[in-house]
Formats: C-alpha cells, structure tokens, sequence
C-alpha cells in the first residue's frame, strides 16, 4: 500500500510538472489548411436587445443555427491560403415588437417569409473567396454576393501571433471602424481585437479575445458599437492547424444613446463548433 501512494504521489507530481512545462513552452500558430479540403462549422447566435426611449421599452430576440462552410481552393508556396466562404444551411427566429414571431429554415421552406430574402438568396452561394496567411491575416477579400445586412467588419479570420507565443503572452489587432456621430458626422474610431494565450492542453491553444474601444466615445456611438464588444474564448487545434471551436458574448448596458433617459441593454451569445468529417446538420432547434 506504501509503494502504491508513492507511486501515486510519483505519477502526479510529474503530471503537474509536465502542465508547467507546457505552460511554459513558446509555441508556433499557424493555419494548415490543405488544397481540396472543406471546414464545415455549426454556429448558434442568440441575441436580444432591450430598449427604452421616451418612455417606451420594447424588446427584440433573434436566434440563427447556420453550417458555414470553408472549401480550401489552393494553397501557395509562400503558404497563403485562398478559400471560398459558403453557407450551406440556416434555420432563423426572430421575434420583434408587435410582430408574430417569424421563422426561416432553408431546409423546409423553398419560400422565405416575408423579411428573409435576403438571407435565403445568401445560402448555398459563395460569399466571398479569400486570401489569408498563414497567420489569419486577409490578404485579399473579394465578395461574391453582397449581403445588405452583413457586417463588413465582423472578424472572418482568427488572427494568430507573428511569433511564437508561451502561456501569458498577448497579441493585438488594430481596427479602425466608421461610425456617425449625433450630428450626422463621420468619424473613425480606433478599436482592437485583443487576445492573450490562456492554456495549452492536449495539443490544443484556449486563447482568451476581448474587443477594447481606444477612442473616447458618447453613449450614441457606443450604441453602434455595441454588438463588437465581444469577450470569450478561442480553442486551436495547434498540429492541423485550424479553429476548434469559439465561444463569444456581448452584456452590455448603453445609458443616455438617444436622449438623456434613454437604455439599451444588449445580450448576445455565439457558439461555433467545428464539425467532424462532410456531416451537415443543425444540431438542434429552438
């Protein structure tokens, strides 16, 4: 019994010395995309947004279960990668004030509802074909089919370090996004994308990702800002060189945006998930 308690004593203390050292190891984060291949992720969006103005509070929820899909085209020799961006699949739930709650599904419905043209016309076609090096950097973007309400903004790719990275490191993404000010102005505000390696276990990278405003900014701007200001995790599958999955949200809380009783509070979850193998589904409905 003495010999099993030390033994045991033996194997853990090597564990927690191998999770240090892991910690402590520089690594390399790279995209590794191969030619003819295809990524095909789940994402489930849910998003609500309260607001009172004048007195009047209304309340809005969405909710959207997509497959998107990346088809590798090529994969050059200085390592950039160009894919075609595609969403193949899309079951949405809106339910607006004063309306009947609407719903689409592109799987059921060879007709959209009223309001869904848009994202009917958008599945099953190529969006866009992109470049990217090897660290997620967008070379080039070249849109194949505008979508009205897209966010031109919205991250497609995770941007990974220039160099090797340890436990405790952080990494920076400058953006500079358009907004209008209260007088009809336009102005560029700076924003980053911040990121810091939180864990290395098992072969994969958890990085932690926050969106920072650097600007000063007035409760209207920040209103229009507030769907970015997202905080979560990323998971990296550091050998294949890929995305595993990512979990972001947005609680945010807007006083004075349109008019000094004016709020907003703004609720928003996202969840994408890297499917096995040429499966196509939507893993659940609301």
């Amino acid at each position: 019994m003495r010999y099993l308690a030390s033994l045991t004593l033996v194997t853990l203390l090597a564990a927690c010395t191998s999770v240090r050292a892991d910690d402590n190891q520089k690594i390399t984060l790279t995209y590794k995309l191969k030619a003819g291949e295809t990524l095909r992720y789940t994402i489930d969006h849910r998003a609500s947004v309260r607001s009172t103005i004048e007195g009047t509070t209304q309340k809005a929820i969405t909710r959207s279960e997509s497959v998107k899909a990346w088809k590798v085209q090529d994969v050059m020799p200085d390592g950039e990668m160009e894919f075609t961006h595609i969403v193949e699949q899309v079951r949405m739930v809106n339910r607006l004030p004063d309306r009947a709650e609407m719903v689409y599904d592109s799987e059921e419905d060879k007709t959209p509802p009223p309001g869904f043209e848009d994202a009917a016309a958008a599945v099953g076609t190529v969006l866009s074909v992109i470049r990217m090096s090897p660290r997620g950097e967008v070379i080039e973007r070249d849109v194949k089919h505008h979508q009205p309400a897209a966010d031109t903004e919205a991250p497609v790719t995770l941007l990974l370090p220039e160099k090797p990275v340890a436990v405790g490191d952080t990494w920076n993404e400058p953006r500079s996004v358009p907004v209008q000010t209260a007088d009809g102005a336009k102005r560029e505000i700076q924003t980053r994308r911040h990121y810091e390696l939180i864990k290395v276990s098992a072969g994969v990278a958890t990085i932690e990702v926050s969106y920072q405003v650097l600007s000063p900014i007035d409760p209207a701007i920040e209103a229009q800002l507030v769907q970015r200001l997202m905080k979560g995790t990323v998971k990296f599958d550091i050998a294949a060189g890929r995305v595993l999955s990512q979990e972001m949200e947005v609680d945010q809380r807007v006083l004075g945006f349109a008019g000094p009783t004016s709020s907003m509070h703004y609720l928003m979850q996202m969840d994408e998930r890297l499917l096995d193998g040429e499966k196509k589904e939507i893993a659940s409905k609301p």
